[in-house]
């Protein structure tokens, strides 16, 4: 053992959210913990001196705070916390050391932007609730009519020096999403919705101008789905304006940097055909940053009018990029394959110094020695993965029993980074003495448009075989104990692990976390429909069946399953709801399958409460250790 404990993994903090203040003097991160203990998760808010690197935290109360933004003179840091009525955020002045609220809207604020003029900010938030809205709560009058009295965000003004907040009644009944002013404290861009909605509303999106001294709005047309990540910048024919969306018209696709320029309404693709997937745009005064997954690693580009220009190379991932105006400062977070991701800060063309330490207790851990893999799939494609060794092993000293942990998404990735979650994680294995191969399949972040969008409707296909040409590859060059696999996965993960074992009968363990096993009563029933559909190839409604969508269930090849599967899922999952674990935890018993089935209350997708991550954890090595280790 490494001294690695299930403990440590839950009780640290992470860094998020970093914010540079325009002068690039000062730096504010959210620190937030791992798990939640309580009904609330409580963060902090922290500033950094950059000259010094000196940090304090900058308020004292027990709240969760968030989503920092500083004023355009540096001089006033904004926020939001529900340290006054827990569970409602509002937002918050700090100045001269001291913080206090500047509003008080009932129904709480979503979020916010200070803009250009001093006194005024931006606000999202939705309606305040009517006397009518508290009659029906007291009576229990509260039938959900769908559709009716749907929640909406909408752009509300802040003037600071009255405290009066206005409704710009310029965008119907749409759903606002996300703001941003132009750089020379113009109008601002604003992305709405048709509705909030999961399944419906990120396929409805349209731009806006608005002009906050006026009121009066200006519509630019539709998005692409899934829109977001607003940049502005000025070229020889004006102003341009740019977002992260993903490539029609397929809902599973990757992401593509588009440029509307606002005068003649001309949209391009300013990524097509790169082999690389955008994930963030970033303002300046100038040419706004690209932050690309790249394979295992991360490119950070500017978007010349030629194309993204490579200024930076960062092993793993850089996330939550923040830049000064001027665009000669930037900060984020990274880290490294044996460290927890930090903020770090410097040029954009590097390098970036680490100015947190917010996971000290792991500095004296031994982790796994982490390697990229390089392969290629049965037709020729390139792949790539990590290899994660058992603590203080090397590959000549194994074969070592294997666990393949599937990755989430599809659209999503491996990057060569600290591999150490609450749940099922490499180093977490590879500290009981497994080796793990962590696979990027087609359909994953990371290489390029046609990547991505080469599963949608073939889920289970050649993204499985991808995923088994790794592990015949570690089988052959003695890594891995033919006799001794396993497979786990969350989410499009869990549906890897749960497809996996409907396949063959290699596996002599595995683990399906919140997985999807049956796509058709997902895009039926999940928050997200319309994009499971496009994975799935069809849905129920598609008339009489058999659907495209049963022969990549994993339900529908529950019969074939031989190798014993612990399921995991969140009692109150919208994303991949309970029925979906339920569903196969039912056709698995009715088969006679060896099988646990383990419900954690009151939690979503993502698992929260400290006691089930730490369950979670341990659970997972008993079960790998019972059916590879006994």
């Amino acid at each position: 053992m490494s001294g690695l404990t299930a403990e440590l993994v839950v009780d640290g903090r992470a860094p998020q959210t970093p914010a540079l203040a325009p002068d690039g003097r000062l730096l504010c991160y959210v620190l937030a913990p791992v798990s939640r203990t309580g009904d609330h998760l409580d963060t902090e808010l922290w500033l950094v001196d950059l000259d010094d690197a000196a940090a304090r935290r900058a308020t004292a109360d027990t709240a969760t705070e968030s989503r920092p933004r500083w004023s355009a003179d540096s001089e006033t840091l904004f926020f939001l916390s529900d340290r006054a009525d827990r569970g409602t955020s509002q937002v918050h002045r700090l100045a001269d050391g001291a913080a206090a609220a500047v509003t008080d809207w009932r129904a709480g604020i979503l979020d916010h932007l200070p803009l250009a003029e001093p006194h005024v900010i931006a606000l999202l938030a939705e309606d305040e609730p009517t006397e009518q809205d508290a009659r029906r709560a007291r009576d229990r009058d509260d039938a959900i009519v769908v559709g009716e009295r749907e929640p909406r965000a909408r752009l509300r003004l802040l003037d600071l020096r009255t405290g009066h907040v206005t409704t710009p009644e310029v965008f119907g009944d749409r759903h606002v999403v996300e703001l941003r002013q132009r750089p020379d404290g113009g109008p601002l861009a604003v992305l709405t919705q048709a509705s909030s909605d999961h399944d419906y509303g990120p396929r409805t999106g349209r731009l806006h101008l608005f002009d906050p001294e006026t009121g009066t709005a200006e519509d630019l047309g539709p998005v692409e789905a899934e829109a977001r990540s607003l940049a502005w910048w000025h070229s020889e024919d004006g102003w341009h304006l740019g977002y992260v969306a993903l490539t029609p018209p397929v809902l599973q696709a990757g992401t593509a940097v588009f440029d509307l320029a606002v005068d003649s309404r001309v949209r391009r693709n300013r990524t097509a055909g790169l082999p690389r997937c955008p994930t963030e745009l970033c303002q300046t005064d100038a040419a706004p940053l690209v932050v690309f997954a790249d394979g295992l690693n991360t490119t950070l580009a500017r978007l010349d009018p030629t194309g993204p220009t490579t200024l930076s190379q960062h092993p793993g991932r850089l996330d939550t990029l923040t830049v000064t105006p001027g665009g000669t400062t930037i900060a984020a977070l990274t880290g490294t394959r044996y460290q927890p991701a930090n903020v770090r800060v410097g040029s954009p063309t590097g390098p970036l110094r680490k100015i947190t330490n917010t996971r000290p207790e792991l500095d004296g851990i031994t982790f796994g020695a982490q390697r990229p893999l390089a392969y290629r799939a049965a037709d020729g494609l390139d792949l790539d993965g990590l290899l994660v060794l058992p603590v203080g092993k090397s590959a000549s000293d194994g074969p070592f029993p294997l666990v393949t942990i599937a990755h989430g998404g599809p659209y999503d990735r491996y990057a060569d980074r600290l591999q150490l979650f609450w749940f099922p994680s490499a180093q977490w294995l590879a500290a009981a003495g497994y080796a793990v191969f962590l696979p990027n399949p087609r359909g994953g972040q990371g290489h390029g448009h046609q990547f991505a969008l080469s599963v949608a409707g073939r889920v289970g296909q050649e993204e499985w075989t991808d995923i088994m040409g790794g592990i015949d590859l570690l089988v052959a060059e003695g890594v891995a104990d033919p006799g001794r696999l396993g497979i786990a996965g969350g989410s499009h993960g869990g549906f890897m692990a749960a497809w996996a074992i409907g396949q063959t009968d290699r596996f002599r363990a595995a683990l399906v976390l919140a997985g999807v096993t049956d796509w058709g009563m997902l895009a039926a029933t999940g928050e997200n429909g319309q994009f499971e559909a496009a994975l799935g190839g069809s849905t129920g409604w598609d008339g009489i069946g058999p659907h495209p969508h049963d022969a990549v269930s994993p339900v529908s090849f529950a019969s074939h399953v031989r190798t014993p599967v612990l399921l995991l899922h969140g009692a109150e999952d919208t994303n991949v709801p309970l029925g979906q674990s339920a569903y196969f935890h039912r056709a698995l018993r009715h088969f006679g399958a060896e099988h646990e089935f383990v419900i954690y209350p009151r939690e979503g997708h993502s698992i929260q409460e400290r006691n089930h991550q730490l369950d979670i954890l341990r659970r997972t090595r008993a079960w790998f250790d019972r059916w590879l280790r006994p």
